[in-house]
């Protein structure tokens, strides 16, 4: 049983709690890095052993859901060792949930390993079915392994859910397809609006799509209605009539998601972001090296958590065209 609740300052339940083990992808989506990407150094990173230690407080101070992120956490060395280790909070009933959000890349590899695990359903970022556009916004990624690796994930008993980011001139007029595709094979589809974080080589002002905008669209071609699934994260979901399958939005810009905010987010240095669209931070690292035991990091948590702000303010600024956060979504996890 959880020794506390994790409650913010709004009275919200603190329960989720997103890892970004890495910074590191195997991808450089145009939207999200720019090439010559700058990580971390090695030495700045938690050693594996702490980052289960860390996400063993969280759970113990009520975390129900945990999910790994990146950058592409399947890249980071010995990664499943993390996840076996942290499947014994499933075992203990302690964590009702661990997930994975991954490009695919690695799925091939590693689909049975996560399903041994315990890990029953991971998001899958894709955002065109075209290899040639697919290569394109990636840079340096290849479809066909990420469809290898959507064929090893439903194999393996996973259940795959898509996220696609809705960009302007790219993949918007894709998306009935993909849609269409992604349902054909069991799996539900989530769009988001891009997010302006982090310096990139392209202009968001471009880019930019708001989601009411693609809904407006996509009704003229299904019958949309709004249902009240929820899988702990922000998307709100419709069901498709024609295709029985479900669609999420996730709108940060037109329409945020903060009141029901019951997740924090730590990276693979130990910070703790307790809003995806703020600065403020906490960091984790110093009290969990200055002492073998969990007091001072459960302390540093909880004057974390008490500082959690009401919302975001995101805004893709048209006449600077600077982020209005300047991490990359990388470093954060998405």
């Amino acid at each position: 049983m959880p020794q506390t609740d994790m409650i913010d300052p709004f009275g919200r339940t603190i329960s989720y709690l997103r890892v970004s083990v890495t910074d590191r992808c195997d991808f450089r989506c145009v939207y999200c890095m720019s090439e010559d990407m700058a990580f971390l150094p090695k030495k700045d990173l938690l050693s594996l052993e702490e980052l289960d230690r860390l996400c063993t407080v969280f759970i113990e101070k009520g975390v129900r859901r945990l999910r790994l992120t990146g950058g592409e956490p399947l890249v980071r060395k010995n990664i499943m060792h993390l996840v076996h280790e942290l499947s014994r909070h499933l075992k203990s009933g302690a964590l009702e949930e661990l997930t994975l959000t991954t490009n695919g890349s690695q799925l091939a590899r590693y689909a049975d390993e996560l399903a041994d695990a315990g890990v029953k359903r991971i998001n899958v970022s894709l955002d065109t079915l075209d290899a040639d556009k697919f290569h394109a916004i990636t840079r340096w990624g290849h479809l066909d392994k990420v469809m290898a690796g959507i064929d090893a994930a439903q194999a393996a008993g996973l259940k795959v859910k898509l996220n696609a980011v809705a960009l302007k001139g790219f993949n918007d007029i894709e998306l009935p397809d993909m849609l269409r595709w992604a349902h054909g094979r069991g799996m539900d589809l989530t769009v988001i609006e891009t997010m302006p974080m982090g310096e990139i080589d392209e202009d968001r002002t471009d880019q930019y799509l708001p989601l009411s905008l693609l809904r407006a669209d996509l009704e003229k071609q299904f019958t949309l209605k709004d249902i009240p699934y929820k899988t702990g994260g922000p998307a709100r979901y419709v069901e498709v009539a024609e295709t029985g399958g479900r669609l999420g939005f996730i709108t940060p810009m037109t329409h945020n998601f903060c009141e029901s905010c019951n997740r924090v987010r730590l990276t693979c240095t130990g910070t703790l972001y307790m809003c995806l669209g703020q600065e403020d931070a906490a960091d984790l690292r110093a009290p969990l090296r200055a002492s073998e035991g969990n007091a001072l990091v459960a302390a540093a948590i909880d004057e974390a958590i008490g500082r959690k702000p009401k919302g975001h303010d995101f805004v893709i600024d048209r006449r600077t065209n600077r982020p209005s956060v300047s991490r990359h979504m990388s470093v954060t996890g998405g």
